[in-house]
């Protein structure tokens, strides 16, 4: 397992990880792409082997980033790391993944002076994996809003020790 930054050639695998998960996720071509991994400070894959396993692309306050789960926090916040998209391809589930990248976004907030981790998990259509996994890290729940016309989501924020 190698966890490192994200290079361009990684882009495709990102983008079908990014597909296997679009219910959970807003959709997301290469140009969109491209806009989110300017505006990211943190963009980092999971290698198995030669399979690209997982991904994080991770953004600070302030970041030019449109998507309106951030910019609420964007607005409550003086500073914060805000996780945009997390994915774990199927096949690699339940080995942990998920938490690497998290540790590693969290380590990049400790080296930064930024104490505040956030991110939001669908509360309609419900993803009942994600909101264990956050309230085992230690996320709450400090409040709500819909994204679009179907989804609720729940907004979450971690203080670091």
């Amino acid at each position: 397992m190698i966890l490192r930054n994200t290079t361009h050639a990684d882009w495709p695998a990102v983008l079908t990880l990014n597909e296997q998960s679009v219910e959970y996720l807003s959709p997301m071509d290469e140009p969109r792409l491209a806009q989110l991994a300017s505006a990211a400070n943190h963009f980092c894959v999971i290698e198995m082997g030669s399979t690209i396993a997982a991904f994080l692309l991770g953004f600070r306050k302030g970041a030019n980033y449109d998507s309106p789960n951030f910019l609420w926090f964007n607005s409550r916040f003086d500073d914060f790391f805000y996780v945009g998209r997390v994915v774990v391809a199927p096949e690699f589930r339940g080995q942990k993944l998920a938490d690497r990248l998290y540790d590693d976004f969290e380590s990049a907030a400790h080296a930064a002076g930024v104490s505040r981790i956030t991110c939001e998990v669908n509360i309609a259509p419900p993803n009942p994996a994600s909101l264990r996994f956050h309230e085992r890290r230690g996320f709450r729940e400090i409040g709500r809003q819909p994204y679009g016309d179907r989804k609720i989501v729940a907004m979450f924020a971690r203080e670091l020790v």
